[in-house]
């Protein structure tokens, strides 16, 4: 793994990572409430799990047809979405509540994905959040096959059309997940990561085998077993419900980096960007649709990336809040806060990147 190092271009950009943090503290610390999770999130939680396990139970319980057992397996990846966006995410980034237990507990929702949560802290936690929107580094815009997501990677003539594909294949994510676990993890064992962040390689593969073994009973044998369903009826339930999923996960996630406005810088030959990091997660990251209720609801904060990415230990339910703050801030520092008013407009925008980024010879204006 390379090593990166960001240096601030100039005092001004230090400034502004002090103030912002100041600024944002400050509000805490005025309102007298905590930065964690409050019973909003516990309603989430409770909503969002419910989605995906309710609908599952009632397939066993209730006499149904294939259509209306289709239907509930749409519900369940909207709740498979929600719980990975609202709980599992705060969890795993120890925002979800003061109690290391309860973060473990709920980021270990993760695994009702047939996901596993050491991978996800490395991808998104350590690499992700550090490294964002860097090619090589930030696995979530890595290419994936015909979807070219960084203007710094190869480029094929089936990228030129992806603007029109990549929906569909962004609804593959979790699925493909439950194999690209492996060898993501054979990765990380390789160079060394897995050790160095106190973890033992051979029991994250155990563990991730037993886990998936599990999953995979209990989510596609139990209902080949116990209804009256048959297996090629259960597959396609199960691969709509996991592509619903990803689908919504990948959309709402790249509309906050693969957007207009957002950057994709390289390193210098030293290993260095020329910005304070948090100069650079304003650079590389996008707001949507602050104001739309429901979507900050449903989508756990993840419209609110900027203020995500500079205060992952928040909870989400409190963005709404700071979000002012930190583009009153950036404002001053006169610093690029980039927001998409409403998700029409940011998926717009969304389409349109992906559009450029399938163009030979396209280069962003500086």
């Amino acid at each position: 793994m390379r090593t990166i190092k960001f240096v601030a271009n100039s005092e001004k950009e230090h400034e502004f990572s002090v103030a912002v943090r100041k600024n944002v503290n400050a509000y805490f610390k005025e309102k007298r409430i905590s930065t964690k999770g409050n019973l909003t999130l516990a309603l989430q939680t409770f909503v969002m799990l419910s989605l995906y396990i309710v609908p599952f139970v009632l397939i066993f319980l209730v006499p149904m047809n294939s259509w209306v057992a289709l239907m509930l397996t749409v519900v369940m990846g909207i709740g498979v979405a929600g719980a990975g966006m609202c709980v599992m995410h705060d969890a795993v980034h120890g925002s979800f509540s003061h109690k290391k237990w309860l973060n473990k507990l709920f980021g270990g929702t993760l695994y009702l994905l047939g996901g596993n949560v050491f991978n996800w802290e490395m991808q998104h936690n350590v690499f992700h959040h550090a490294y964002t929107n860097l090619e090589g580094l930030d696995e979530d815009i890595d290419s994936k096959g015909p979807i070219r997501l960084s203007e710094n990677a190869p480029l094929h003539k089936i990228h030129h059309y992806q603007y029109i594909h990549a929906f569909f294949f962004y609804g593959l994510l979790t699925i493909s997940k439950l194999v690209k676990d492996f060898t993501q993890l054979a990765k990380y064992n390789k160079a060394g990561v897995t050790s160095k962040h106190s973890f033992n390689p051979t029991r994250e593969y155990v563990k991730m085998v037993v886990v998936k073994v599990i999953y995979l009973f209990v989510i596609i044998g139990l209902p080949i077993l116990f209804t009256s369903f048959t297996w090629w009826q259960v597959l396609i339930g199960f691969f709509m419900m996991h592509w619903v999923a990803g689908c919504i996960l990948s959309t709402v996630f790249q509309m906050a980096h693969v957007v207009e406005g957002t950057e994709q810088p390289m390193p210098d030959d030293k290993g260095v960007i020329h910005h304070d990091w948090a100069v650079h997660e304003l650079r590389t990251t996008s707001d949507f649709a602050r104001n739309n209720h429901f979507l900050n609801w449903y989508v756990g904060g993840l419209n609110f990336q900027i203020e995500h990415h500079l205060f992952p230990q928040i909870s989400h339910v409190h963005y709404q809040k700071i979000a002012p703050i930190v583009e009153r801030t950036a404002q001053e520092y006169n610093i690029n806060y980039n927001l998409k008013p409403t998700f029409r407009k940011a998926l717009a925008s969304h389409v349109r990147r992906l559009k450029e980024l399938g163009v030979p010879g396209y280069h962003p204006i500086d």
